[in-house]
């Protein structure tokens, strides 16, 4: 890979459409130009980012009409991600130079391949371009869904701008997104699941995901896999959604868990050796219910113990934020095999509540 600034630059200037449509999402082309507000991604046209080379300069060179401010893609990397040290705007730049050209490009087949299929190798990537969850739009979207303490171990970061492709026939979109990475038994990434958001999450009607036809999608391997918080011993709390597992952390936030994704995936989770007793948090819809008798009966076949925890509501994320954590604690409290109690909730807690 390229390590020096000017070798950077030429080889993103090979890419400067791709480029100028990752890090700059809110313009669009112009003929030779990609137009945009400013560097940091501000809709508008005063600035333009040449896409070829001509007679005028070289491809990837831009200029801000409004502010006399002029330079390269790099600047561009640096500016619209936030980042100050050059070590960490080149180590921005190699990670986007390492997915291949196919991924880069905008034509049907790839752009399909990127945001509606995707590898287990993309997904990783994926993983490993996002940020840690503190401070950004992630961190908002989950405290408006009550979720206020993200006992999460890492599993969850966010990515400014990720790609989304409504159909074959659309324009490609860029959305901020929670990535959740989906891991096996092993705890090896096999994919990763996307909440795409709204970036007006407190005036959002749809509890801050994205106004748009799927905002929810996963890529990768997942059937089996799930998305985990802690490692497992003895003891597992199995559901559907991300928002589930996480409404149910807030109360035992030492108790492992897996999310699923879906009611399917739910029936054909993989079940750890070492397990013992299975919490399966249902939600309240026939998908749920046929997911719940049929983990139950292939726990069961494996000598493992399960037991239902039923919301009251449609599921633990509505239960959370219609009644409050410490109705939830209470509830989860009759539900938890005496043993695990002791173990997992506080006691004193409940008390309090």
């Amino acid at each position: 890979m390229p390590s020096d600034a000017s070798e950077l630059a030429q080889r993103l200037a090979r890419d400067a459409e791709a480029v100028c449509r990752h890090y700059l999402s809110n313009g669009r082309r112009q003929g030779r130009y990609w137009l945009i507000g400013d560097v940091r991604n501000t809709p508008g046209r005063s600035m333009f980012v040449r896409l070829n080379r001509s007679n005028k300069g070289a491809a990837g060179k831009w200029t801000d009409a409004a502010t006399g401010e002029h330079g390269d893609l790099l600047d561009i990397i640096r500016e619209s991600c936030g980042l100050v040290d050059f070590h960490d705007v080149a180590e921005e730049a190699r990670r986007f130079l390492m997915l291949p050209r196919s991924e880069l490009r905008q034509s049907r087949g790839a752009a399909r391949r990127l945001v509606q299929g995707g590898s287990q190798e993309a997904a990783i990537r994926l993983f490993a371009m996002s940020r840690p969850i503190a401070g950004t739009l992630a961190e908002t979207y989950l405290r408006k869904r009550g979720i206020s303490a993200v006992h999460h171990g890492g599993a969850l970061r966010f990515h400014p701008r990720c790609y989304y492709r409504p159909n074959d026939e659309a324009a490609l979109e860029t959305w901020p997104a929670l990535i959740a990475r989906v891991s096996d038994l092993s705890g090896r990434t096999t994919g990763v699941h996307r909440t795409w958001l709204d970036p007006d999450v407190f005036d959002c009607a749809n509890l801050g995901k994205a106004p748009i036809d799927t905002p929810r999608r996963a890529m990768g391997h997942l059937l089996g896999n799930a998305v985990r918080f802690g490692g497992v011993d003895d003891v597992l709390v199995a559901g559907e959604g991300i928002e589930t597992i996480l409404s149910l952390r807030c109360v035992l936030p030492t108790l492992p868990m897996a999310a699923a994704l879906s009611a399917n995936h739910l029936a054909a989770l993989l079940l750890p050796p070492s397990l013992r007793r299975l919490y399966i948090a249902r939600d309240d819809d026939p998908a749920g219910e046929l997911a719940l008798a049929t983990l139950t009966e292939r726990s069961l076949a494996a000598g493992v113990e399960a037991v239902a925890l039923s919301p009251r509501l449609g599921d633990f994320n509505e239960d959370l934020r219609s009644l409050g954590v410490n109705e939830l604690r209470g509830a989860l409290w009759r539900q938890l095999a005496p043993q695990d109690v002791a173990r997992f909730l506080s006691l004193a807690a409940i008390e309090r509540g």
